[in-house]
């Protein structure tokens, strides 16, 4: 044994007067070797196994992380999922997936809808467990700032003890090669195996419970969707921003009788979701809005908006190029929420028969092949079948003559609404709305006026509304030269029977 002392002190020498830097790190790592092999000898039997086992994992880990790049494709996949399965009969917990968005096929097509139990997860984690993590993502509503969300970020992990078990959160994203307008994100859950019972039957409800219970108490703000798609050939999906527009029955120019019918089908409606499926139908109801320009129609779809509470999604049929990807959009829209189109009956391609229209300008590449028999079928079937239900759907049109029959029987289209041009009740709605009055000498002659002209809601709350923000000197010399404006105009509008007359010309 002294005989290898003084040879590690030669060799020690040798090597100080070659490499000097070596000279003292050569001894404390000796040192360490002999303790380390000294602790791996006095290890009990079983630890010794143990050691020698994650030894052998580890080596074999390596040369499989090189070996695997000289593998096909193919091979690479199926020695995976093998191996996979066998690690995971030694792994002792268990892994539990909560996809953003579900309803994808096995391989990773179909239509996308998101998860409300990713939602009601990632509320729970954002109020509960955010304190433990150290890489938080924020969020918040466009135009919001004062909706700031503070979530889990990627590949980040926390932890939360439970009727005496562990389990531990991770948020991950998925690679994908497809161009989509948000990341392909997922929850994990991982806890030990001897808990599979008290995280499927207690832990998980309490988690849905409370994500469900701190989104109503936080409830986000109403919000209004849009389809956006660059070109026919790139993914097309909902984009929202914060619903404001400030449109209430109240400020509706119109009759307060017809008001107050609307007002009160509305109430019915989302009130019935038990009548609904007592008597065996989706719960949805269907709109149509038939009017001029200017007759209010986008007002009362702001106003039907506010009245349920419910977010807005605009269907602009003109970025919808084929029925596959009308079809998705469909399948994307939320439960208690307004689906819109508007001008409907200028679009071209929803026929009857399925056959497409094509300008003189365009290809069949190029043309939209939308059918209104696709439409139909996706909101009788589709769309009014989904979820809880609670749809509405509410179609404007300034010609009924040129829509189909079939999209506006009962049924479809529940409700009616013509909205013409300005008469005397909602002339006085405008006028206390805009001028604060409830009556005036010259109403008389407004109202004489409006039963034989022809003008909009909006083109009289042009003109007898104030021109500047600040309130006026002599407020009554302004609200009267306002009336006088309006009695100016309304004289020099097109009589009601003309109109009446050159319309049943042209149908004729």
């Amino acid at each position: 044994m002294s005989h290898d002392h003084r040879s590690t002190q030669t060799n020690i020498s040798k090597t100080h007067t070659k490499f000097p830097t070596y000279t003292y790190k050569t001894p404390i790592l000796a040192t360490r070797h002999r303790e380390n092999t000294n602790n791996y000898l006095k290890m009990p039997a079983d630890d010794h196994k143990l050691a020698g086992l994650g030894s052998s994992i580890a080596t074999v880990m390596f040369l499989w992380a090189i070996a695997r790049q000289y593998f096909p494709a193919h091979v690479d996949t199926i020695l995976t999922q093998y191996i996979s399965r066998l690690v995971g009969l030694f792994n002792p917990y268990v892994e539990i997936t909560f996809p953003e968005f579900s309803g994808k096929n096995g391989d990773g097509s179909g239509c996308l809808s998101r998860s409300p139990a990713y939602t009601a997860i990632q509320a729970y984690l954002s109020a509960s467990c955010t304190d433990q993590a150290t890489r938080l993502r924020a969020e918040c509503e466009a135009g919001n700032t004062n909706s700031l969300n503070l979530v889990l970020d990627v590949s980040d992990e926390i932890s939360e003890d439970f009727a005496g078990a562990t389990f531990w959160w991770s948020s991950h994203k998925e690679a994908t090669f497809i161009p989509l307008p948000e990341e392909q994100r997922y929850y994990r859950l991982s806890f030990h195996r001897q808990h599979h019972k008290l995280a499927r039957v207690a832990y998980l409800r309490h988690v849905m419970d409370e994500g469900n219970r701190i989104q109503v108490s936080h409830r986000r703000p109403m919000r209004l969707y849009s389809n956006v798609s660059r070109s026919r050939y790139e993914h097309v999906a909902w984009c929202h921003m914060e619903f404001k527009h400030l449109g209430t029955f109240e400020g509706l120019a119109m009759d307060p009788v017809k008001k107050k019918e609307i007002v009160s089908d509305l109430l019915a409606f989302s009130r019935g979701k038990e009548y609904y499926t007592k008597i065996g139908r989706p719960w949805k109801r269907g709109y149509l809005l038939v009017g001029p320009h200017g007759t209010g129609k986008s007002t009362m779809v702001a106003a039907i908006a506010n009245f349920l509470g419910y977010d807005v999604y605009d269907l602009d049929l003109s970025q919808v190029h084929d029925n596959s990807t009308l079809r998705k959009l469909l399948v994307d829209v939320t439960n208690k929420s307004i689906l819109v189109i508007e001008n409907i009956d200028q679009v071209r391609s929803l026929i009857s028969n399925g056959s497409k229209v094509k300008s003189p300008k365009t290809t069949d590449v190029e043309e939209n092949i939308v059918t209104l028999s696709s439409l139909l079928s996706f909101i009788d079937g589709l769309w009014s079948a989904r979820g809880d239900g609670g749809h509405v759907a509410v179609f404007t049109a300034s010609d009924v003559a040129k829509l189909d029959p079939a999209l506006i029987r009962k049924g479809r289209m529940d409700v009616h609404v013509q909205l013409g041009f300005c008469e005397f009740e909602g002339f006085r709605v405008l006028a206390k709305n805009y001028l604060g009055l409830d009556w005036h000498p010259k109403f008389e002659l407004v109202r004489e006026l409006l039963q034989v002209r022809e003008m909009t809601p909006a083109d009289v709350a042009d003109i007898i509304m104030f021109k500047t923000i600040e309130e006026p000197i002599d407020k009554e010399k302004v609200i009267d030269d306002c009336i006088d404006n309006l009695i100016e105009a309304l004289s020099k509008c097109t009589f009601k029977q003309e109109t009446a007359i050159n319309n049943a010309t042209e149908n004729c």
